[in-house]
């Protein structure tokens, strides 16, 4: 029988979503669901804080630099994450007007097994 592995790639993003969500955690966030999926994408983290959803991207890498995984949020990939969130809001019964922003977490994993976090709060200034 032949052992499935998971791809480097995977195991990244699953590590970074992990610390992401711990960062949040620390910062008073309320991580109300993950990995949520929709005909349009999936939404990494949906957090709340201060009577606010906050939709977090997370993009994560392997060495040091944030940066790298921060410029990686094309404007095709905001479009889908906007239609994602529409469907969510409209999912859970909520207004679109309602108070929500885009937050994007880039964490950069290094090689001893720490990680570099950048959080950029409004990201996209919807």
């Amino acid at each position: 029988m032949k052992a499935i592995t998971m791809s480097l790639h995977k195991r990244t993003g699953l590590e970074g979503e992990k610390r992401a969500q711990a960062f949040l955690r620390r910062q008073g966030y309320t991580i109300l669901e993950t990995n949520w999926s929709s005909l349009y994408g999936e939404l990494d983290i949906i957090a709340e804080k201060a009577g606010q959803l906050i939709f977090a991207e997370v993009k994560a890498r392997r060495g040091a630099d944030t940066e790298a995984a921060l410029a990686n949020i094309t404007a095709a990939k905001q479009e889908r994450m906007l239609k994602a969130i529409y469907h969510y809001l409209d999912h859970r019964g909520l207004d679109w007007d309602s108070p929500w922003r885009i937050d994007v977490i880039a964490v950069a994993l290094d090689s001893s097994g720490g990680a570099r976090i950048a959080h950029v709060e409004d990201a996209f200034d919807w």
